[in-house]
């Protein structure tokens, strides 16, 4: 499934004045913007972006996540975002890496994940919901 270009998308940042801190450094806690950018492109792939989640009954709200920091992302440095389905069954796992675009080089690792929730309900689901697998085109035994 990696190898399939469904389940990756790559966007392009320019990073903003207001996401970096006295010393023109990106702050920690932007990485998550970008990641969110990503993942919402990603999703939109095989149509089943934020709204088309609620549109199907359910939320997917992060419960889990990681970042490394391997090199710092500067102003106006121009950085490209990956974003990779890694798991899908029970839970969405996606795998981030941001590169600077110019090099090349990768600056920072991640992942996310999420979980179902029944939106009249509130249940979360263990496994993921039917109209997950029909988005992304799989079959769902």
């Amino acid at each position: 499934m990696l190898n399939d270009p469904r389940f990756t998308v790559e966007v392009s940042i320019k990073v903003p004045f207001h996401d970096v801190d006295a010393m023109g450094v990106v702050w920690h806690g932007n990485y998550f913007r970008y990641f969110e950018v990503a993942r919402e492109a990603l999703l939109n792939q095989f149509d089943y972006g934020y709204r088309a989640m609620g549109e199907s009954g359910f939320a997917w709200p992060v419960v889990d996540t990681r970042i490394k920091y391997r090199d710092v992302v500067k102003f106006e440095q121009q950085i490209l975002v990956r974003a990779t389905v890694l798991e899908y069954e029970n839970r969405l796992k996606i795998g981030y890496e941001v590169f600077d675009a110019a090099s090349g080089k990768r600056t920072t690792t991640g992942y996310t994940i999420q979980v179902a929730v029944e939106a009249t309900s509130g249940e979360l689901c263990f496994v993921s919901p039917p109209i997950l697998f029909q988005r992304m085109g799989l079959s769902h035994e």
